[in-house]
C-alpha cells in the first residue's frame, strides 16, 4: 500500500513539473521600453522635473520614452481620460507617433490643450511596433477658478469623419 502511495505521489509530482510553462523570455531583438516618466515643463520649452500629478496649468505636459535599444522601432503615445467630468471613460484624447532612426533610444513627447488642462485622471499609454508596452496613469487637479477656463477634453478628441452624403443620380430613360 505504501508503494503504491509513494509511486502514485512521485507520479503526481512529475506530472505537476511537466505541466509548468516556463517564463517567456524577452526576445532581445525586439525594442521595448526600459522606463517612461512624465514632466513639467522647465520654463525654456524643455522636459523639467518629474512628475506624477500636474495643475491644470501645467502646459505642456512632457512624456519621455527610454528604449532598450536603437534599433528603429515606431513608438506611439496614446493620452487616455480615464476619470474626467464630462467625459465617456477610457476616450483617447491625444495620439502621437514617432520612428526613431536607427540611432535614438529616447522619445519626447508633449501635449499641451488650448487654454488649461480639464482635471482628472489620466493615462498614458505607449505602444511600441504596434503592441502596447507599458501604461501611466496620473491625475491633473485644478482650482475651481481654473474649470471655467479649461479647455473642454471634447476639443482634444480626434474627430470622427462624417460620412459623404449618397449622390443620387437622376435615372433618365430614351
Amino acid at each position: 500500500m505504501k508503494i503504491l502511495l509513494l509511486t502514485l505521489l512521485g507520479l503526481f509530482c512529475v506530472l505537476n513539473a511537466a505541466a509548468q510553462t516556463p517564463e517567456p523570455t524577452p526576445d532581445p531583438e525586439k525594442v521595448a521600453v526600459d522606463e517612461i516618466f512624465l514632466a513639467k515643463d522647465n520654463g525654456e520649452g524643455k522636459a523639467g522635473d518629474v512628475a506624477d500629478s500636474f495643475a491644470t496649468t501645467d502646459i505642456p505636459i512632457y512624456c519621455i520614452v527610454q528604449l532598450n535599444s536603437t534599433k528603429p522601432a515606431t513608438v506611439r503615445m496614446n493620452l487616455i481620460a480615464v476619470e474626467v467630468q464630462g467625459v465617456k471613460a477610457e476616450s483617447k484624447v491625444i495620439s502621437i507617433s514617432y520612428t526613431t532612426n536607427g540611432r535614438q533610444n529616447r522619445v519626447s513627447f508633449k501635449g499641451k490643450p488650448d487654454k488649461l488642462w480639464t482635471a482628472g485622471r489620466y493615462r498614458i499609454d505607449i505602444f511600441v511596433d504596434d503592441r502596447l508596452a507599458v501604461g501611466k496613469a496620473f491625475d491633473i487637479k485644478g482650482s475651481p477658478s481654473d474649470i471655467q477656463k479649461s479647455t473642454p477634453v471634447g476639443s482634444f478628441v480626434e474627430p470622427k469623419p462624417k460620412p459623404k452624403p449618397k449622390v443620387v443620380k437622376p435615372n433618365h430613360k430614351n
